[in-house]
């Protein structure tokens, strides 16, 4: 199955965190916090402002983003963990 976001929101799958401490130390996944880190799966269009116009949405598809802890809507889709969100809800695109 295929998503195809509305307007100005944007498909992201999210990134997996270290395991391992600085200190070496392995981390269970029980003390594991949800990543903030994913990647862009699928954008909309843009967002339609009032006079009609649509604004195009700033990410791309692949772009990595920092998103907020408990942003966006959780959906599973042909078994993989997805999220749908806002494109105001993405924080920054990691460059680099």
């Amino acid at each position: 199955m295929k998503l195809r976001p509305l307007h100005d929101r944007v498909i992201i799958k999210r990134m997996e965190e270290e395991r391992m401490s600085a200190g070496g130390i392995v981390i269970p996944d029980s003390a594991t916090e949800k990543p903030v880190r994913g990647e862009v799966v699928a954008a909309g269009d843009g967002k339609i402002l009032e006079d009609g116009k649509v604004r195009p949405i700033a990410v791309k598809k692949g772009d990595k983003v920092l998103f907020g802890k408990y942003s966006g809507t959780e959906v599973k889709v042909d078994g993989e963990e997805l999220l749908v969100m806002r494109e105001e809800d993405i924080m920054a695109v990691i460059e680099g």
